[in-house]
């Protein structure tokens, strides 16, 4: 009997072991998940451009204590040793302590600092007047609905910027702007709106606030919910409409480019689409054959 009763208590003792190691492992996914940085690596062929060069995305921080620092993208941007910086906007979450603004303001003008060009377009968490005049004043390039025309590296590259958060039905940016179709031509922008941009025609555009639908299935499957819709599960499998979750979309003429963002607003359930920081190289399509 009383070994009967030690073989219990060790068979207890193990199966209390197991779900710990589970627990750990578990833990040790969801972290991986949703606070390590994927730099990550894509290709833009173009006839416009003769020699290559390199840009790099971040966008949807979502400052707060506990999370990604502005410390570690820097340092991931840093090893891309990118030509042109991109911010795409809500690098804080509307409501945040002027100490989390501030964050927020330096995780961008850190970059500026570093001696990257940086350009800064707003989304609808980070459109505070201070903020946003800090980052100009630092030498951030703060592009709500202006365009600029830069070199880079020999290259002439028009830059469009848009600060939208809602777009009416009668939206036409070519009312706004005029596509330089001489040189490679980028809008930037933090909501996704295929269609409209597909009508307007920059070569490329490169986009955020999806946060790739936080959760993304395996096997390519697509997000749990969609980004557009949240009362909508599994669009890419129960749907037929194309999901503008993350990732290219090729349009006539170019291509729109959606990043998954850095951070974990509201909650941090990112599962198989860790943060990201984007490298995108800009190739002459010479360098194709």
């Amino acid at each position: 009997m009383e070994e009967k009763k030690k073989e219990q208590k060790k068979k207890r003792r193990f199966r209390w072991w197991h779900l710990c190691y589970i627990f750990a492992a578990l833990v040790a996914i969801w972290w991986f998940n949703n606070y390590t940085i994927n730099v990550n690596k894509n290709a833009y062929m173009t006839e416009k451009v003769s020699t290559r060069f390199r840009v790099a995305v971040i966008s949807d921080l979502h400052v707060r204590e506990g999370g990604i620092s502005g410390e570690k993208v820097l340092a991931k941007i840093s090893a891309a040793d990118p030509d042109l910086v991109f911010v795409l906007g809500d690098m804080y979450t509307t409501g945040s302590s002027d100490e989390i603004i501030a964050m927020a303001a330096k995780a961008v003008t850190d970059i500026a600092a570093e001696g990257y060009p940086t350009y800064f377009v707003s989304g609808e968490h980070d459109t505070d007047k201070s903020y946003l005049n800090l980052l100009e004043n630092s030498g951030v390039n703060v592009m709500n609905y202006r365009s600029e025309t830069i070199e880079v590296k020999g290259n002439r590259v028009q830059l469009i910027g848009i600060d939208n958060v809602y777009y009416s039905p009668t939206f036409d940016l070519n009312n706004e702007f005029t596509v330089d179709d001489s040189c490679l031509s980028i809008l930037l922008a933090h909501i996704p709106n295929y269609e409209k941009f597909a009508d307007f025609g920059t070569d490329l555009t490169i986009c955020a606030d999806t946060h790739g639908g936080m959760f993304q299935l395996p096997f390519d499957l697509g997000p749990l919910v969609d980004p557009d819709d949240t009362n909508q599960w599994f669009p890419q499998i129960l749907t037929d409409k194309t999901v503008f979750d993350k990732g290219w979309f090729r349009y006539v003429g170019g291509a729109m480019f959606i990043t998954s963002g850095l951070g974990d607003s509201p909650y941090p359930v990112r599962f198989n689409n860790r943060p990201e920081v984007v490298v995108i190289d800009i190739l002459p399509e010479k360098e194709a054959s």
